[in-house]
């Protein structure tokens, strides 16, 4: 098995539901390649250095994968197909200095989106305790009006 990095450009018109099935799409097409991602990173969306298909703006994705090299063609030619993929390009590490640099980047891309999900999380709960204030302060206005309601 080699080491990959796949770069993929999608139109910046796509909406997130396009993007993420974009991704389901490449990440599909990869496991049936028998490839094992290790990692997808996502760039976000960037200026371009050039027009590309009159596009100055696009969404940039990035999967860290192992795969054999027989397979890497069929997949470069079923990505071509896609219509949303403006530019791709495929990186291959060869020698052990490259892998252990892959290795490296994986490792890294791992520990960020770990500290992304932290901060998810970190938000959710933030939500959930403002959400449970509201409530509680709903239920005692309910109580304060029915009360009011009784003593009439």
């Amino acid at each position: 098995m080699r080491h990959y990095e796949l770069l993929v450009i999608l139109k910046p018109t796509l909406t997130d539901e396009e993007k993420l099935a974009q991704v389901d799409f490449l990440k599909e097409l990869l496991s049936k390649n028998e490839a094992t991602i290790e990692v997808i990173e996502d760039k976000g969306t960037r200026v371009l250095a050039y027009e590309i298909q009159k596009h100055k703006r696009a969404h940039y994705f990035v999967f860290y994968f192992t795969a054999q090299g027989s397979s890497i063609s069929e997949i470069e030619r079923m990505i071509r197909f896609n219509e949303d993929i403006i530019k791709f390009m495929t990186v291959k590490y060869e020698n052990k200095k490259e892998v252990s640099f892959w290795e490296t980047l994986v490792n890294s891309v791992k520990k960020d989106n770990g500290k992304k999900e932290d901060k998810v999380n970190e938000r959710k709960k933030e939500e959930d305790k403002i959400t449970q204030e509201k409530k509680k302060e709903t239920e005692t206005d309910k109580e304060i009006n029915e009360e009011a309601v009784e003593e009439k």
